[in-house]
């Protein structure tokens, strides 16, 4: 198996299947299968995607843990670059295809219509996370200040869930499900946090002075 996730070729696979969502829309589009609304159809579409992605990399952390599979982290940066790519589709979607490039008109929209506000907050959270997403940039911020900085992560999830269930009229399933997924994956993080504190406050003082 840890030859398997450190192939460059399973690197590639992933990728493709990445993009895969993509394709799919292209494709639905080049048959006319977009629905009778297909600006919200692409729209929700896209916003769908980048959540997923988001959760994909949120969920990269607790899986190589329980399943003991360290090599999976190489696969986490790839996640979160593709959440950040769905995201711009979706918000080129409302730009160019639903407001037609009338900045007065979004700006409006940001101001009045309150998911719009934090779906916008939400992906300018992901910038500075795909921006800062390379080892370079690692060695730049240090990896404390770097570590601390990507966990803007939770929180442009969070807009995300909160954007979608704003947005939506009647069937919340979907943004239910995926803040409770959210909710887990945090619940996680601080369950780990809270370990390593005690684990820590048990350790001989001259380990905690190492560390």
């Amino acid at each position: 198996m840890k030859k398997l996730w450190l192939s460059a070729w399973t690197k590639v696979l992933l990728s493709l299947v990445g993009l895969l969502p993509l394709l799919n829309l292209i494709w639905r589009g080049f048959r006319l299968d977009l629905t009778v609304n297909p600006i919200e159809f692409i729209t929700h579409y896209t916003g769908n995607w980048t959540l997923r992605f988001l959760l994909i990399t949120l969920a990269i952390t607790p899986l190589r843990t329980i399943f003991d599979q360290p090599q999976l982290i190489r696969f986490r940066r790839m996640a979160g670059l593709f959440a950040f790519f769905y995201g711009v589709l979706h918000l080129t979607t409302w730009i160019w295809l639903d407001k037609s490039f009338d900045t007065s008109e979004m700006w409006e929209d940001i101001v009045k219509r309150r998911f719009i506000t934090v779906g916008m907050l939400g992906l300018l959270m992901m910038a500075p996370l795909a921006v800062t997403s390379t080892a370079g940039w690692v060695r730049r911020l240090g990896f404390r200040r770097w570590q601390f900085l990507h966990r803007l992560i939770y929180f442009s999830a969070a807009a995300g869930v909160v954007h979608y269930y704003w947005l939506v009229k009647s069937d919340i399933r979907l943004p239910v499900m995926y803040g409770a997924i959210l909710v887990l994956l945090m619940l996680y993080r601080g369950g780990q946090w809270v370990k390593k504190k005690r684990q820590r406050a048990r350790a001989p003082s001259y380990v905690r002075v190492a560390q």
